[in-house]
C-alpha cells in the first residue's frame, strides 16, 4: 500500500505541474476550443484570467506532493480543482473525462493513506 501510494502521490504531482505550467507557458497543444456552451465556459476562465488562479494552483499542489510536504494542504488545495476538472469533462466536454477519472482516483489513493489529517473536518459534533 505503501509503494502504491508513493507512486499515486508522485503521478498525481506530475499531472499537476506539468498542466499547471502549460496554464502558463502554453508548451503542451491543447487542441481545438471545443465548441457550445464547452468553449464558452472555457473563454470565461481565459477572459478574466482565472484560468492562471487554476494554474498557480495546480502548480503548487503538484509541487507539494512532489517534494512530500504539506501533503494534506496539497491535496485541500487541488480537491476542489479536480472537482471542477470532473465536473466539466462529465456535464460539459465529455472527451477527457477519462483522465479526470484516473485523476480523481490518484487522489483518493493520496488522501485515504493521509485521512488521519482530516479526522477532524468528519468529527461529529454534538
Amino acid at each position: 500500500m505503501k509503494i502504491l501510494t508513493l507512486i499515486a502521490r508522485v503521478l498525481l504531482g506530475l499531472v499537476f505541474v506539468v498542466f499547471g505550467l502549460n496554464g502558463f507557458l502554453n508548451f503542451l497543444s491543447m487542441g481545438p476550443m471545443p465548441t457550445g456552451l464547452a468553449g464558452q465556459f472555457m473563454g470565461a476562465l481565459f477572459v478574466s484570467h482565472y484560468y492562471w488562479v487554476i494554474a498557480a494552483l495546480q502548480v503548487l499542489g503538484g509541487v507539494l506532493l512532489l517534494v512530500n510536504r504539506f501533503v494534506p494542504l496539497a491535496l485541500v488545495l487541488l480537491g476542489p480543482v479536480i472537482v471542477n476538472i470532473l465536473c466539466y469533462h462529465l456535464f460539459l466536454n465529455h472527451a477527457g473525462a477519462p483522465p479526470a477519472i484516473v485523476v480523481t482516483i490518484l487522489w483518493f489513493i493520496v488522501f485515504y493513506w493521509n485521512r488521519q489529517h482530516f479526522s477532524g473536518i468528519f468529527a461529529q459534533r454534538t
